[in-house]
């Protein structure tokens, strides 16, 4: 049985990236797993990493909670929309003040190299877009799954990280959006 934990990253709660999270949810569900859900629009902490890497911040509660269950977890998924090539900045500061040294890495005395800290854990990455996904990926190369996968998750030892793109969603029809939701509930289903 597999602990998932899955993370929203979409600051509006009425959002069709929150129905997708709960479709993950039931699915997961479904095969028996232990699911958390973490919305970063609720929690209550400064995204701002005030002093970088120099000098510590200290942690706010929910950021506390948020890393206990991100060790609790062998399976992550992280759902978010792309804006600006990007996800919403409040998804950035959430990862800007948790994934800190210590938690996620830790830095190498001498060498340009981490210890990588969330070893053995998977990841899915489901993304909303105003535009369909073959053209992200071939106009502009999928910058945000480019940095979530390469530059965060496989950073701090996330190694087997696949990626689900949904788009284009405006304009689409709710017959679409219905068959993603199926879709999304499989995948919860067949990932857990």
């Amino acid at each position: 049985m597999k602990n998932v934990l899955i993370i929203n990253g979409h600051p509006d709660s009425e959002s069709y990236n929150f129905a997708l999270s709960e479709a993950y949810r039931e699915g997961a569900l479904s095969a028996k797993s232990n699911v958390k859900m973490l919305n970063i629009r609720d929690l209550k902490f400064n995204p701002n990493l005030s002093f970088g890497y120099r000098k510590r911040t200290e942690l706010e509660p929910d950021l506390l909670d948020a890393q206990k269950m991100l060790k609790w977890a062998d399976h992550l998924v992280w759902v978010y929309p792309v804006w600006w090539g990007s996800y919403p900045a409040i998804m950035k500061g959430f990862l800007d003040r948790v994934l800190l040294p210590g938690f996620a890495f830790q830095k190498i005395e001498g060498s340009l190299f981490s210890k990588k800290l969330l070893k053995g854990k998977t990841a899915r990455i489901i993304s909303t877009l105003d535009q369909p996904g073959w053209f992200y990926r071939l106009m502009y190369k999928s910058p945000s799954h480019n940095a979530m996968k390469r530059l965060t998750l496989h950073y701090t030892g996330v190694r087997k990280v696949k990626v689900t793109t949904i788009g284009p969603l405006r304009l689409s029809k709710d017959s679409y959006r219905a068959k993603w939701l199926e879709k999304v509930r499989q995948l919860g289903k067949k990932n857990a």
